[in-house]
């Protein structure tokens, strides 16, 4: 074999390999993506029923909740954190913004002499005890020192224990039309989505354009090389936490008014669905590595799982069981991901 011969086929195993691992790179960061549009063609065959138009808006309505929440979800978990609460907190804000929403002919009136009050009522009680839940968190783990596992579990707890209270254990239903219209649709798009797309945009916007996003990736990626750099590490905790609190009561009037009514018990479990989600996009437990695309992917992927093995006719109890093995193997290939760059 010729010198050129041999620097050709040098050359060409080169441009292989580049090009081996450009895919493997490109595998990696929208494998979940590949993953979702194969489940829409399999659950498509398999039920031609799932492409309709009436089911693929009911998907992103209900991708909004769940979606909404994880978004939240995503800046605690990027920076190392967890928050248990998310699930007690939509209960709780949702049972406070229903019963300040109650139409003037409900029979049940949570406030027998409240005339109905205007929908930026409900909406701002519901995203400030939110924000103000989720700032206490934020400070039990920046004062105390406590886990952020233990902190949010007591909180997921306690947050429940009020909205049993606050409602006697009763649903609040009879909304007024104005906040039963955010669950409907403006046109033939679906309010929450359009919620959900607007909190997409400004959770984007302070993750990837803001020094509080950039605070939250160096509090992740090692926390005490950021208090040395000069971020103030206990602030954007609360911050974090009063951040995703927020969310979970934004996900409370979306959730109330898709539903018309709020239990105290509801949004049971819902904690773990959006911490589901964000792992499943990508975002890393050890820390420093989340992204907003790839949690709205997540909720797209469990949305799409759920509703396929519904129209399959799979239980609801055999879907939590296939969702929680997700969010192992989720959390394992992660776990390996972090332990090759080790």
């Amino acid at each position: 074999m010729s010198k050129e011969s041999v620097e050709n086929a040098v050359k060409q195993n080169g441009e292989n390999g580049h090009a081996k691992q450009a895919a493997i790179e490109i595998l990696k960061k929208y494998g979940i993506v590949f993953v979702l549009i194969l489940m829409i063609i399999g659950i498509s065959v398999l039920r031609p029923n799932f492409l309709t138009p009436n089911n693929i808006f009911n998907v992103l309505t209900q991708s909004a909740i769940f979606g909404i929440m994880a978004l939240g979800m995503t800046l605690v978990i990027t920076s190392k954190g967890i928050d248990l609460s998310v699930g007690s907190v939509l209960a709780l804000t949702g049972v406070v913004a229903a019963s300040l929403g109650q139409s003037a002919a409900a029979t049940s009136k949570f406030f027998p002499g409240l005339g109905e009050l205007p929908l930026i009522v409900p909406v701002l009680a519901a995203i400030l005890l939110g924000a103000l839940i989720g700032a206490i968190n934020g400070g039990l783990l920046s004062y105390t020192g406590i886990p952020a596992f233990i902190a949010t579990l007591g909180m997921m707890t306690i947050a429940r224990g009020f909205a049993l209270i606050y409602t006697g254990g009763s649903p609040i239903s009879s909304l007024t039309p104005a906040f039963t219209r955010l669950g409907g649709r403006l046109g033939v798009v679906p309010i929450p989505v359009i919620i959900y797309g607007i909190m997409i945009v400004i959770t984007w916007i302070l993750l990837n354009n803001t020094q509080f996003g950039k605070n939250v990736y160096a509090i992740g990626g090692n926390i005490k090389a950021a208090e040395v750099s000069g971020v103030n590490v206990k602030k954007n905790l609360i911050l974090i936490y009063a951040y995703c609190g927020m969310l979970a009561g934004v996900a409370a009037i979306v959730f109330a008014g898709r539903v018309g009514s709020v239990h105290p018990g509801a949004a049971t479990g819902y904690e773990l669905t959006a911490i589901a989600a964000t792992t499943i996009g990508g975002t890393s437990h050890a820390g420093g590595i989340g992204t907003v695309w790839g949690a709205v992917v997540g909720a797209l992927v469990l949305s799409v799982l759920r509703n396929g093995l519904t129209l399959l006719g799979v239980h609801a109890y055999w879907q939590q069981i296939i969702e929680g093995m997700i969010i192992v193997v989720a959390v394992i290939i992660d776990m390996r991901k972090n332990a090759r760059k080790k």
